[in-house]
C-alpha cells in the first residue's frame, strides 16, 4: 500500500511529536519506556501513517497502555476536546445516505476505517476519561451495540458535571461539536 506510506522526512517529524507528548505526558503511560514504543513504531509503517492520520485531523495521539497479551501499545486520541478535523459527522455510512437534505461530508466509521483506526467502545471512553478530562465542551461518538443501531440510533459521550455521560441520538445526526476519539494498536 504505497498509498499509506509516510516519507522519512514525515516519519521522523511524527516520532519527535509523539516522543514529546510521550515525555510530557507520563500520567498517561506509568511504567511504559518510549524507546520500546519507538522500537514498535518504526517496524510498523502503516500504522505510523494511521497516527500521522490522527496527528493531522487534530487527535493528538498518545500512549495510553500496553496489552499484555499482545505486546501492543495503546495510542488513543488525547486532544481536550473531540479532534477537530472530525466533526461535523454522522455515525455511519447508512446514516449518511439516509439523510436527504443537509449531509455531512463524512461519517464516524468511514473516517475511522479510512485512516486504520478504531472508534472507542463506552468502555475505553470512560478508561480514557480516568487519565484527564476529555470532552468538556464536545461530544464523540462511540461503537454502537447492532441492537440500537438497528433501531436507527447511535451513542456519544462526553463529560460534563465532572461525570462522564453516555447518550444516544440519530445516528444520522451531526453537530459542529460532535467528532469521534480513535484507538490505535502497535
Amino acid at each position: 500500500m504505497r498509498d499509506k506510506e509516510l516519507s522519512l522526512e514525515q516519519r521522523e517529524e511524527l516520532i519527535r511529536t509523539l516522543k514529546a507528548r510521550f515525555e510530557k505526558n507520563m500520567n498517561r503511560h506509568k511504567g511504559l519506556e518510549w524507546a520500546n514504543v519507538q522500537a514498535k513504531l518504526e517496524a510498523d509503517t502503516e500504522k505510523m501513517w494511521s497516527l500521522n492520520e490522527m496527528e493531522g485531523t487534530g487527535g493528538e495521539p498518545d500512549v495510553v497502555g500496553d496489552d499484555k497479551k499482545t505486546g501492543e501499545y495503546i495510542f488513543c486520541d488525547c486532544s481536550a476536546e473531540s479532534p477537530k478535523g472530525r466533526r461535523s459527522v454522522c455515525y455511519d455510512r447508512e446514516a449518511l445516505e439516509s439523510r436527504k437534505k443537509h449531509k455531512p461530508e463524512n461519517s464516524a466509521i468511514d473516517m475511522a476505517a479510512a485512516m486504520g483506526i478504531e472508534l472507542l467502545t463506552e468502555e475505553q471512553y470512560r478508561e480514557l476519561q480516568k487519565l484527564e478530562n476529555f470532552d468538556m465542551k464536545t461530544s464523540s461518538w462511540v461503537q454502537t451495540p447492532d441492537n440500537i443501531r438497528k433501531l436507527g440510533g447511535a451513542l456519544f459521550c462526553d463529560r460534563r458535571y465532572d461525570t462522564v455521560f453516555m447518550y444516544h441520538n440519530g445516528a444520522e445526526s451531526y453537530y459542529a461539536a460532535r467528532g469521534f476519539r480513535g484507538l490505535l494498536r502497535v
